[in-house]
């Protein structure tokens, strides 16, 4: 065993373990830029001496222990039968009953030990389902599955982050001052150690790695509807009109699974009954400026020809029909499958659903499992299929082709994928994550407010939920209607209300999040049971159909605004959704806050995760306060949005929050562009209509301005305006790129406290 440490640029370390063979590729990482990594070994040692890293000539972070146990690795070939089908929690899937194992190459497991401070917190890793932010004395199955991201980024509050340069599933844990990962296959072994003054700085650093974030569409900014499921052509243009019709703003309407025909799961091209004219479809909806997202899957049918034509050409996964994404010519050829018929429609977007194909492992029986027996289950069910070092990786290869292919053959309209699933170097693919098929419970939208800030504390800039909790209803055959008594509920569809849309509890759950999903950096509706759409939660004059139609209207005040921090995401790797502990690292109260978060450098949200005016079966609330709790970060005045009423930070406020309104606070020193009274995002192109300057420390924002689609801003086809504002003279000015400091024809609001 030789081990190798390099310096790959300022506050970038990769230590490599290389077993057996001394020419052996042990990254996994698809680098950024291979032209990054330095030829300059500083050590190259063959004893397991502890290393240590510093930052400011401290030693912050140091490696104990490694280990590595011999492990053989085997592929899996089915038994007597063959393989068969049935429908799972993530569609229609092939199977065997019984395997045998075949040898497949000597492997290790990997056991590799840290010594961390005793302050720090430990942050990142991913997206899972408990709602903790600090994993500090846990153990963290890393797997992917429905609900859960797993990415091996342990970002911390210690100047340091750990890369595991591995795609294979993982066991991390903390004990006191130790952390430990036990990587399950290996060949070898790699990782990178970040180091830097803040968060914000290891996460560049990391980007610096895996690739920078996509630069999206503005459109995908603005509200996207979706639902489980919208049945026909006539029905998607149905509503695209009655959204332009009671003058609410829309930017995306999405096609869910079973636009194909029946029994043909995973096929690429819809049913002709239903869908008889899916381009002019398309083209209605474009005429009323809503752009189209279709959900594609990778487990397809055997029946189907997409299946057969993976068949033939040997691209499915062992013991599937699912296709083989981990395979270029296999990547191709969906792509291929993808473009001939729901690209060619004009289609604007793609959603990869079930990006994480062997999770249905998890997702069955009354009652969910212990995380350590879910972990066992999924992992087993992958290895069937998948090449046991890739076990947490498919759906980033998934999201690799899409990305790859559609640049090659479409330049006007820049890649939009949401995927259930992601890894390591996702964000530079045109992904948007989202947090899988939640349910409709307060609790759980408590949770996904810190799943929300733990993905932005992964490096992750784009990431989403089902607004309202895909599962609205409780998973019981008298309260589904059903009259199967043999039915046996599922633990995972556990929704709080089973009236859907008629119970006044529903629509204030559903409108809370409508607000809470307003400041997320993806604004998605979507979940099965029941209705979604506006005009469902009441009709003009209702206070929830009231509120939501207002915050969508926000929404897209908030465009130039959204737009810029997409822009430095991509430019500069900065987070949208970010954690108080970005840019209040010395504040000690902030480190124990994850309900609250900023959107963007400017905005402080604290999203209402409580009833107020109704229960569950329409059950009023009497007297019950319309506050919360709120703390604003010291070092800055807070001027409240609605208000406009000005606060000291540093203290802990009652804030008013009645229905239509959550608490919303801009930092002193800060610029807001707003739009105008829009109904799509690229209507006047971006225009900034009013630009807010919240006075009280000097102010500093980047504008961004490009056409709003396409690649040409690759080609420097963009701009920035940086606005300024000085206490010193009161006053706003701009400069574009080589430009002096001028007064511009703005229109602007100075609101000081």
């Amino acid at each position: 065993m030789n081990k190798k440490i390099e310096k790959i640029s300022d506050g970038i370390i990769r230590v490599t373990y290389i077993l057996n063979d001394p020419g052996a590729e042990t990254s996994n990482i698809e680098l950024s830029d291979p032209g990054k990594v330095s030829s300059d070994i500083t050590g190259a040692l063959s004893d397991n001496a502890p290393l240590c890293f510093e930052w400011d000539k401290k030693t912050v972070l140091r490696q104990s222990e490694v280990s590595f146990t011999k492990k053989t690795e085997y592929r899996y070939v089915p038994g007597e039968g063959g393989l068969k089908k049935k429908m799972t929690a993530n569609g229609e899937v092939t199977y065997a009953e019984t395997f045998t194992k075949a040898f497949l190459r000597e492997g290790f497991s990997v056991s590799l030990t840290f010594e961390t401070g005793e302050d720090e917190l430990l942050l990142g890793m991913g997206q899972y389902e408990d709602g903790i932010q600090d994993h500090r004395n846990r153990t963290v199955y890393l797997y992917e599955s429905n609900m859960r991201i797993a990415i091996p980024f342990l970002v911390t509050t210690g100047h340091y982050g750990i890369l595991i340069d591995s795609e294979s599933s993982m066991i991390f844990n903390s004990e006191g001052n130790r952390i430990n990962f036990l990587i399950e296959y290996a060949s070898g072994l790699s990782y990178y150690v970040f180091l830097g003054k803040n968060i914000q700085d290891i996460i560049n650093r990391y980007h610096e790695i895996t690739g920078k974030p996509s630069m999206l569409p503005r459109w995908v900014f603005g509200y996207i509807q979706s639902k489980e499921r919208y049945k026909s052509g006539k029905e998607l243009s149905d509503i695209s009109s009655e959204f332009r019709k009671r003058d609410i703003p829309i930017d995306c309407l999405v096609q869910d699974w079973f636009s194909w025909e029946e029994g043909l799961w995973g096929e690429k091209k819809f049913d002709k009954k239903r869908y008889p004219d899916l381009p002019a479809t398309v083209n209605d909806l474009h005429e009323n400026n809503v752009h189209f997202m279709v959900s594609i899957w990778p487990n397809m049918s055997p029946e189907t020809e997409n299946y057969a034509e993976f068949a033939n050409e040997g691209k499915l996964l062992p013991n599937s029909g699912t296709y083989d994404a981990f395979d270029e010519e296999a990547r191709e050829l969906y792509w291929r499958q993808t473009e001939e018929e729901i690209m060619a429609s004009g289609t604007d977007a793609l959603w990869c659903d079930n990006a994480e194909p062997f999770s249905d492992a998890d997702w069955n029986g009354e009652v969910r499992r212990p995380e350590d027996e879910r972990y066992r289950l999924v992992r087993d069910l992958s290895l069937q299929s998948m090449d046991p070092e890739r076990l947490n990786s498919y759906g980033l290869y998934h999201a690799k082709g899409i990305y790859e292919n559609w640049k090659k053959t479409c330049q006007k309209k820049r890649v939009v994928n949401l995927t259930r699933s992601g890894y390591t170097g996702i964000q530079k693919y045109g992904a948007i994550l989202w947090s899988g098929d939640i349910t409709a419970r307060y609790d759980t939208m408590r949770r996904q407010i810190t799943e929300g800030i733990r993905m932005g504390l992964t490096g992750m800039p784009y990431w989403t939920l089902d607004i309202g909790g895909f599962f609205s209803v409780d998973d019981k055959y008298e309260n589904r209607g059903c009259n199967d008594t043999s039915h046996k509920p599922l633990w995972f569809w556990s929704g709080d209300y089973n009236d859907g849309v008629n119970d006044l509890g529903y629509r204030e759950l559903y409108t809370r999040w409508i607000e809470f999903g307003t400041f997320l950096p993806i604004f998605r509706s979507h979940g099965t049971d029941t209705p979604r759409e506006p005009w469902n939660f009441g009709e003009l004059g209702d206070m929830f159909y009231d509120a939501i139609v207002s915050n969508i209207r926000l929404r897209y005040r908030l465009m130039p605004y959204i737009y810029s921090l997409a822009a430095m995401a991509h430019f500069k790797g900065e987070i949208i959704m970010r954690s108080l502990l970005f840019d209040f690292p010395d504040d000690e109260e902030v480190k124990g806050i994850s309900d609250e978060y900023l959107f963007g450098p400017s905005l402080l949200v604290a999203p209402v995760y409580e009833p107020m005016y109704y229960h569950k079966d329409s059950l009023e609330i009497k007297d019950h306060a319309k506050i919360r709790r709120v703390y604003l970060p010291k070092g800055f005045g807070w001027y409240d949005f609605f208000t406009e009423e000005y606060h000291e930070g540093g203290k802990w406020i009652e804030a008013d929050a009645p229905i239509g309104k959550i608490p919303v606070f801009v930092r002193e020193g800060s610029i807001l562009p707003l739009s105008g009274d829009i109904s799509y995002a690229d209507e006047g192109v971006g225009e900034v209509d009013l630009i807010h300057v919240y006075t009280g420390s000097d102010a500093d924002f980047s504008l961004y301005l490009d056409d709003g689609d396409g690649y040409e801003f690759e080609d420097g086809k963009y701009s920035f305006v940086d606005l300024e504002y000085r206490e010193e003279t009161g006053k706003l000015s701009y400069r574009e790129p080589g430009d002096t400091h001028t007064d511009r024809d703005f229109t602007v609001r100075y609101i000081s406290g």
